[in-house]
């Protein structure tokens, strides 16, 4: 038998990185910040921002465990966060309610927060669009959530596949959002130029009449290319 679980488990004090070392990602498309961790890191393609972007945020993961239909976890974390953070709450992809609304955002953004990311959905679509909060989530419902628990601030959470806890950096732009765990930054930090060079490099050559990559034409000088005739 499960036992009853606290209302509310908040963890206050977490690992966060230097601002100096999280100046690197700034006005850096998330397609590059991808780059520098192999290929992978973005949230669920689903997850995308509700109203039109012009430049990305950045900021220090504040997590949250709202489970289905709650919110308290919200709460939890708007206490816990420092301006410039961004609040990333987990409802286990609940598309029944929504988890927060333009009141609660409004309260963020008094308290400088820089975004909301959510594997969730949303309410309230003409109040957010006045806040000029970044919000990013998986859609928009009138239907509202309780604030009854159980629910974590500040532990590690889950989006759909992606591990997050609170000190990581988020990165999130028009095309969706990024995480960069807190033991990463640095090689990110180290890569992000040479992969900016990199691409601006091919973007030249594509400019110029590139057809084919320089790595595919060293795929087939490789001789292992087999093909086949007729």
């Amino acid at each position: 038998m499960i036992e009853d679980s606290p209302t509310l488990t908040l963890q206050r004090n977490f690992a966060r990185p230097d601002k100096v070392d999280m100046s690197a990602l700034y006005n850096t498309p998330t397609e590059f910040i991808v780059d520098c961790m192999d290929g992978r890191g973005s949230l669920h393609h689903a997850i995308k921002p509700l109203l039109p972007m012009e430049s990305s945020i950045v900021g220090i993961a504040v997590t949250c465990e709202c489970g289905p239909a709650d919110n308290l976890g919200v709460l939890g974390a708007l206490d816990i966060a420092q301006p410039g953070d961004i609040v990333v709450a987990s409802t286990d992809s609940f598309m029944h309610t929504a988890v927060i609304g333009d009141l609660v955002l409004g309260m963020m953004k008094n308290k400088g927060v820089a975004g909301f990311v959510t594997d969730g959905l949303v309410r309230d679509l003409e109040g957010i669009k006045r806040l000029s909060l970044p919000v990013f989530c998986k859609g928009i419902t009138p239907n509202s959530p309780a604030r009854s628990g159980p629910a974590t601030a500040g532990l590690p959470v889950n989006l759909d596949s992606m591990h997050i806890s609170s000190g990581d950096i988020i990165v999130a732009d028009q095309t969706g959002v990024v995480v960069v765990p807190l033991g990463q930054l640095n090689t990110v930090k180290n890569k992000i130029d040479r992969v900016k060079s990199s691409e601006a490099t091919l973007q030249q050559a594509v400019e110029s009449g590139l057809i084919l990559p320089p790595f595919y034409k060293e795929i087939v000088d490789t001789g292992k290319v087999i093909e086949l005739t007729p």
